[in-house]
């Protein structure tokens, strides 16, 4: 199985409350995530290069920004080939903004800029995860281990 790493940022913890959901999804079928908080933990977008499957999980600031707190990832990534890597991107959003979940989007788009292949929808959450959502998170994270599981195999 390829080693994941599940990488969020969160502000009021939405995305963190989703990324906890997401890693015990993914623990339960014996999938070892090593995950981390940007601008919390120590790690830097170098760090990716040693994965092969990549859940990355941001809030989205304003109008679609991405959060400060991730600005100089973003940037980081710029330096690095990402080929080869499986990613998918979720993340909380707030529907009073019309970008809903902007930074998911801008995140992606860097993501494939640097070779990765992005996978499935971006799950996007309106704010805490109610019920119906821990249902999407533990979904999304079935169908990323299936996605991780058909690459593993090729």
């Amino acid at each position: 199985m390829p080693k994941v790493i599940l990488l969020y940022t969160s502000m009021s913890g939405n995305t963190e409350e989703m990324a906890g959901i997401i890693e015990k999804s993914i623990n339960s079928h014996g999938i070892k995530v090593d995950k981390f908080q940007i601008d919390l933990d120590d790690f830097s977008a170098t760090d990716l290069i040693d994965y092969e499957a990549i859940l990355f999980g941001t809030y989205t600031w304003g109008d679609g920004d991405i959060p400060y707190e991730a600005e100089e990832f973003y940037d980081d990534l710029e330096e690095i080939d990402l080929s080869g890597k499986v990613v998918a991107l979720f993340g909380s959003c707030d529907s009073m903004y019309p970008n809903y979940g902007g930074a998911i989007e801008t995140f992606s788009n860097r993501f494939k800029e640097r070779g990765a292949a992005v996978v499935l929808y971006h799950l996007k959450v309106e704010l805490t995860p109610e019920q119906e959502d821990v249902q999407r998170c533990q979904s999304f994270a079935e169908a990323f281990i299936e996605e991780i599981s058909i690459k593993s195999k090729s």
